[in-house]
């Protein structure tokens, strides 16, 4: 039987910002880390010579727009994964920030040929972050 849901393009580089960070932040798992990220990595050279995917600026822009909202998310995360109290604006900045992140993955989809496979739902709170706009957003999508 032939598979029918793999992750697209944006989910992996996705995935291995996640893992990036990972590596980083959590030392005494960083071979796992390692491994894994070396099949997300073949899997995004797999992908890009199977569907012939050119590298753009427009493209590159969002790899590091995803990552740099990953970090922040992870930042932001840190109090919560220590068990340490929370702070509601840092959740809500978290969900927002998430929202910019499906609405960039979205857009890497577009560019990948991958536009039928979209996150429709992009959290609402976005919004309410301006100083998170980015132009490569205002394109588009």
């Amino acid at each position: 039987m032939q598979r029918k849901w793999l992750p697209t393009f944006a989910e992996l580089i996705d995935r291995l910002s996640i893992h990036q960070l990972k590596e980083v932040f959590i030392p005494e798992h960083k071979d796992k880390f390692d491994e894994e990220m070396k099949d997300i990595t073949s899997d995004i050279d797999a992908f890009i010579v199977d569907r012939s995917i050119p590298l753009t600026g427009e493209l590159v822009r969002c790899i590091i727009a995803i990552s740099q909202i990953n970090e922040h998310i992870w930042y932001n995360e840190r109090s919560a994964r220590l068990g340490e109290s929370q702070d509601l604006e840092l959740l809500k900045l978290t969900h927002g920030l998430n929202g910019i992140r499906n609405r960039l993955m979205n857009k890497m989809m577009h560019i990948t040929g991958q536009g039928k496979r979209v996150d429709p739902k992009t959290d609402c709170l976005a919004a309410e972050f301006k100083d998170w706009h980015m132009s490569i957003l205002k394109e588009k999508e």
